[in-house]
């Protein structure tokens, strides 16, 4: 792919670098041969990247994966704890990173830190004319084998991807070289590629969304990319889609928000793709982003377990035939080709039929090998070949795909199963979204010892009273099982969020549970 575009834009990003086809391939080769010649052991397998989602990240991955090693892409989002027990737990002896990135995120880490910036004098004139002409001279299949990737199994492990570890150590889900091919697979089914194509990428490759899509899509595939390293700074990313005439545009529903209210329809317009992942896309943000850019999101849905695509809405106008087919409000979609779902009683593991709501499990090879080093949680996760994904969802006849809520985001209160998702939808329908459109209130769910557990809304400052919220959600209709209590509401500065832009509820569940012990 990068020879299809070899004296064309590849990817670029809002550093100032642009790189052709030819330049992205070069540049992985030589750093390929210093990283050999002078920092990494022949038997060195796991290897540490700390960087945004920019060329020189692109890049990193690619010449280490060309090197066959595994890389682990570090949440910098993290506390220097967590990210030194995936440096543990992996296995880690160098981590590779920015002198600039790292002056701007301070970390302690315990690995030997090497800076990419260093590398710019320690090429020599020999290893840019040998990768130069390995890149733009060397027949590919010779080339392929000169490296070894001809070797590459579909079984061979390509990246560890941990979880975000917001309570106890992260867990490091094991991804395969067939993984990530299945995913490009499956991108390529969803979105329809055209060479024209151009993907905004603002997901951080250490997020499975991020680095599967954005970053091997984009390399697997014949399309160009334009990174930016803060998927928060709509200006910024509003430009670029505008100079670079971005096609394709995957990001959060929390991420669109902030793109609504601080970027310009002018913006946006040359976007013909817009999914979503990581949360549930509400239709609010959906029809705001429509009436504003003129474009419809649709919703996609994955777990870093499954590298990470299980479903996704078509956009209409990528649809291979009618849109009602390929999409439907309400769902994740449908799974792409090779990828088996299926809906169990939750408590028996009985299967259960189109339109009954249990828990979703997966099949296919886009399902991780396993947790790293934890035979015990991978024996939980896979069952029989299936992963069990922890979400409540109902598949309807056609295949489609929603999902009615965490199985951890429910309470039982009196016996009766209560979804956090509905209040909480319902809640934000009613107090709308902050400045920055983020969301103004969370709902989880605390013991309680009359009845089980309780509701519990924690948010940030509102122009309504929690009487006021209760009388406005009986008025829309909830039972009142649905309705927390006056004196369940937790006012807060912020809501913790997690690098993907994700809420995390872990930590918000963590206040809740210590101001209503």
């Amino acid at each position: 792919m990068c020879r299809r575009r070899l004296r064309a834009t590849k990817i670029s990003d809002t550093t100032g670098a642009s790189l052709t086809g030819g330049e992205v391939l070069t540049r992985a080769l030589v750093l390929r041969r210093l990283l050999r010649r002078s920092v990494l052991a022949q038997d060195e397998q796991n290897v540490g990247v700390l960087l945004p989602p920019t060329a020189a990240a692109v890049v990193t991955n690619f010449a280490l994966t060309l090197d066959n090693r595994v890389v682990v892409n570090l949440n910098y989002t993290l506390s220097s704890e967590l990210l030194n027990s995936s440096i543990a737990q992996a296995g880690v002896r160098h981590v590779l990173t920015s002198r600039a990135f790292l002056e701007r995120v301070p970390l302690q880490l315990d690995a030997e830190v090497v800076y990419l910036e260093d590398f710019r004098t320690a090429a020599t004139r020999r290893d840019k004319i040998v990768s130069a002409a390995q890149a733009f001279g060397m027949p590919a299949k010779l080339l392929i084998r000169l490296l070894g990737v001809h070797k590459h199994r579909s079984d061979d492990v390509i990246s560890i991807m941990f979880t975000s570890g917001t309570t106890g150590d992260p867990k490091g889900a094991v991804l395969t070289h067939g993984n990530i091919e299945t995913n490009v697979r499956g991108v390529d089914e969803v979105i329809h590629i055209d060479p024209h194509d151009v993907l905004i990428g603002v997901l951080p490759f250490f997020h499975s969304f991020g680095y599967a899509i954005t970053l091997w899509s984009v390399l697997n595939l014949d399309l160009a990319a334009a990174y930016h390293v803060n998927p928060l700074e709509a200006k910024v990313i509003g430009r670029l889609c505008r100079e670079r005439k971005g096609t394709i545009l995957l990001a959060t529903p929390m991420f669109l928000r902030t793109y609504i209210r601080r970027c310009e329809p002018a913006d946006f317009a040359t976007l013909e793709v817009v999914i979503t992942g990581a949360e549930r896309l509400p239709a609010q943000v959906a029809d705001e982003f429509e009436a504003k850019f003129g474009l419809r999101p649709v919703e996609g849905y994955g777990t870093t377990e499954t590298s990470p695509l299980i479903s996704a809405n078509i956009p209409p106008n990528r649809a291979p035939g009618p849109p009602e087919h390929s999409a439907r409000t309400g769902t994740v979609g449908k799974p792409p080709p090779g990828v088996q779902v299926k809906v169990v009683d939750p408590d028996t593991g009985e299967d259960l039929g189109p339109g009954e709501q249990g828990m979703l499990l997966v099949k296919g090879p886009n399902v991780m090998r396993g947790y790293l080093n934890r035979p015990a949680e991978t024996g939980e996760a896979l069952r029989d070949g299936w992963y069990v994904t922890g979400d409540i969802c109902v598949i309807d006849a056609d295949g489609f795909i929603r999902i009615v809520g965490r199985e951890s985001r429910f309470a039982k209160i009196g016996g009766e199963m209560v979804p956090h998702g509905l209040v909480e939808e319902t809640l934000t329908g009613i107090v709308g979204v902050d400045d920055e459109g983020m969301q103004r209130v969370v709902v989880v769910s605390v013991p309680d010892p009359e009845r089980g557990e309780r509701l519990v809304v924690v948010h940030t400052r509102l122009e309504q009273s929690p009487a006021e919220l209760r009388d406005a959600l009986h008025a829309v209709g909830l039972p009142n099982l649905f309705i927390p209590d006056g004196n369940s509401f937790l006012c807060v500065e912020q809501l913790p969020t997690l690098g993907t832009g994700k809420l995390d509820i872990r930590a918000i569940k963590r206040m809740a549970g210590t101001a209503f012990r």
